[in-house]
């Protein structure tokens, strides 16, 4: 007798279906994290004019990156470990990258979706208006930039196995970054802090994004900011997959 194999489309649509109902389900958390940027992103009108729209952008589409993949992915990958969900998911005929898939196909879909919501309201509100390949060279930069906060988030999943203290320390690396980022970005640290922020995950990624917005000002330190962001969400994906428990 033949067993009954599912075939990976089958597999991968049933996971994403079960995946995005999760999602749907806590949109309150969701929501908060999309809507975390667009406050900053109007709090900081008064900037624009003095540093420049894709500044502006740029630091408020890391926020929301950064809320994604800590708040989000790694708490919700805590939340059903802790539940027991992954346990059962293993027992089933389908692969482990699978399940992995599913929920980073998610979390992938919320960057596009918060980059879109600053692109938006930067336009509509803040009058902030790029050009077409301005536009979409920054869905690109988010998506890679993303992936270091996803990978930043499996690692705290791989290293901590209590989902609570996950939630705490993952509430508390995103607040250090949002507040060191900004005081670096302003100057508040002196030159050396500076200078560690600016290639830290937090510092690369926005140098990304910024130039990403502005193809003219793409230079040698943007293509060494991308390759060190490269390099970050390498390190953080292979300690977070090399020490994944399922259990």
């Amino acid at each position: 007798m033949q067993n009954s194999i599912p075939s990976w489309s089958n597999v991968m649509r049933t996971l994403l279906r079960a995946d995005f109902t999760t999602q749907w389900r806590n949109r309150r958390a969701a929501i908060i994290m999309l809507i975390t940027p667009v406050i900053i992103l109007f709090s900081w009108k008064s900037l624009v004019a003095k540093l420049g729209g894709s500044y502006v952008l740029s630091t408020c589409i890391t926020i929301g990156l950064m809320g994604i993949g800590l708040m989000g992915y790694s708490n919700s990958i805590a939340r059903d470990r802790d539940k027991g969900i992954f346990q059962r998911l293993r027992v089933a005929p389908i692969y482990p990258v699978s399940i992995m898939s599913s929920r980073l196909l998610v979390q992938w879909v919320m960057i596009l979706l918060s980059t879109s919501i600053v692109f938006f309201a930067g336009a509509k509100f803040d009058h902030i208006n790029l050009t077409p390949a301005a536009y979409a060279l920054g869905f690109i930069a988010a998506l890679v930039g993303g992936t270091v906060y996803l990978g930043l988030g499996q690692a705290i999943v791989g290293l901590i196995k209590n989902a609570e203290t996950v939630n705490s320390t993952t509430r508390l690396v995103y607040f250090v970054f949002i507040l060191v980022g900004i005081f670096a970005d302003l100057g508040a640290l002196g030159q050396e802090l500076d200078n560690a922020v600016k290639w830290s995950p937090y510092g690369t990624v926005k140098q990304m994004l910024n130039a990403s917005l502005q193809p003219s000002l793409w230079n040698q330190q943007t293509s060494i900011a991308l390759l060190v962001t490269l390099g970050y969400a390498l390190v953080f994906s292979t300690l977070g997959i090399k020490r994944f428990t399922w259990k």
